[in-house]
C-alpha cells in the first residue's frame, strides 16, 4: 500500500481526535452521515435494493448545501455513497467541501470506474478512506461485484492511493460462492489492503442466516485479515446474529447516524427508508434528540455495521421509548 504523507496523517489524526471527542462528550451530535450522491449504479446486483439505472447525479449546489448543513449540526464524519458515487463527475469537489469542514470523509464504490486519474483527484481532495465492495471471483446474477473485474484497480489503489482502502465482501449472497470470499481476502492482503466481511441482510436490514460453510469462511477471513473492524463487528452484533440470537442494543439512527437520500431527506438507514423522511435542511437539534431516544423495532436483527458502530458510544446512556412511525410524505 502506498505510504500516506505525513501532513495527511496528521490531518487524519486531528479529525479522529475530533470524532472521539464528539462521541464521548456529546449525545445529540451526528457521528456519521451517509449521503447518496447519485442513486444510479453501473451494475445491477440481484441482492441490492439501493440503486437504479437512470437517476441523474445530485446537483453540486444541492450537495454543497447538505454538506454545509451537516457541518452546522456538528457531524463528525461523512461517507459519500450511491448507487455508485464514482458516477458523480464532481465527487472529488464534494469530498473537498466536507474535508474543509474538518470531517472524516470516505466513500463506498464497486471499483469498476476507478482509474489513476480518479485516484489522483481523490488524493488531491483529501479523501481519507475508500471501501471497495467485492463479493465473488466472477460475476453472476446475484452479484456483479467480482474480483476478476476489478483486481487491476486494486493494484492501482495499492500503488497510488494516499487514503486507506478496505475491501468488503458480503457473506450469504450465494452458497456456492462462499469460498470466493476467502480468495478475495487473500488477494486484498497480497496488495497490502485491509479486508472486512459483512453478513447479508434482507430488504429491511435483518439477518439472512449463514450456513456452516459460510461460518467457516467467516472465521478464515478474519484470520487472513485480522482487524479492529472485524473484532468490533463480531462482538457488537455478528456473533449473536450468526448463531440465530437477537441483539439487545440501542439503535441511535436518526441521531448519531444519518442516511440522506438523493432527494435530501433523512432516514433511519438504507434499509428503513421512509422514516422520519424529513428534509435534511430542516433537520435540527429537536429531530436529533427525538430520534436518539426513539426505540427502533427492527434493531434486534439489524446487520448494518455502520449503525451499530455509531451507536456503541451510547450503549449505556439515554433511555429509549417506542414511537409510532411517522407517515411517509406524499412527495418522498
Amino acid at each position: 500500500m502506498n505510504d500516506i504523507p505525513l501532513g495527511r496523517r496528521l490531518s487524519n489524526l486531528g479529525a479522529g481526535v475530533r470524532f472521539a471527542a464528539k462521541a464521548i462528550a456529546t449525545r445529540y451530535t451526528p457521528l456519521l452521515a451517509q449521503v447518496v450522491v447519485t442513486r444510479r449504479c453501473n451494475l445491477a446486483c440481484g441482492y441490492c435494493n439501493e440503486y437504479d439505472d437512470f437517476s441523474a447525479p445530485v446537483p453540486f449546489a444541492d450537495l454543497k448545501a447538505r454538506v454545509d448543513h451537516l457541518a452546522k449540526l456538528g457531524t463528525a464524519s461523512i461517507t459519500f455513497t450511491g448507487g455508485e458515487p464514482l458516477l458523480h463527475p464532481d465527487l472529488d469537489r464534494i469530498v473537498r467541501l466536507a474535508r474543509d469542514h474538518g470531517m472524516i470523509v470516505t466513500t463506498i464504490t464497486n471499483g469498476f470506474r476507478l482509474s489513476r486519474a480518479w485516484i489522483d483527484r481523490l488524493n488531491a481532495a483529501g479523501l481519507q478512506g475508500m471501501q471497495v465492495s467485492i463479493d465473488n471471483i466472477t460475476p453472476d446474477d446475484i452479484s456483479m461485484k467480482s474480483l476478476s473485474s476489478v483486481e487491476g484497480r486494486l493494484a492501482l489503489l495499492s500503488k497510488h492511493a494516499q487514503f486507506k482502502v478496505n475491501v468488503n465482501s458480503v457473506l450469504g449472497v450465494t452458497g456456492e460462492r462462499t469460498q470466493d470470499v476467502v480468495t478475495i481476502a487473500e488477494t486484498a492482503a497480497r496488495y497490502g489492503l485491509q479486508h472486512s466481511v459483512g453478513v447479508l441482510h434482507d430488504h429491511q436490514g435483518g439477518l439472512k442466516a449463514l450456513s456452516d460453510a459460510q461460518m467457516q469462511a467467516y472465521r478464515r477471513v478474519t484470520e487472513i485479515s485480522p482487524s479492529l473492524v472485524h473484532t468490533l463487528n463480531y462482538r457488537l452484533f455478528q456473533k449473536n446474529l450468526m448463531h440465530g440470537k437477537p441483539n439487545d442494543w440501542k439503535c441511535r439512527a436518526g441521531a448519531r447516524y444519518l442516511y440522506v437520500t438523493e432527494d435530501g431527506r433523512v432516514h433511519w438507514c438504507s434499509q428503513q427508508r421512509g422514516y422520519p423522511a424529513i428534509p435534511l435542511l430542516e433537520y435540527g437539534p429537536a429531530d436529533l434528540k427525538r430520534e436518539y431516544h426513539t426505540e427502533k423495532s427492527c434493531s434486534p436483527t439489524c446487520t448494518l455495521s455502520c449503525v451499530h458502530q455509531m451507536s456503541m458510544f451510547d450503549r449505556y446512556r439515554g433511555a429509549q421509548h417506542p414511537t409510532d412511525p411517522m407517515p411517509l410524505p406524499a412527495e418522498a
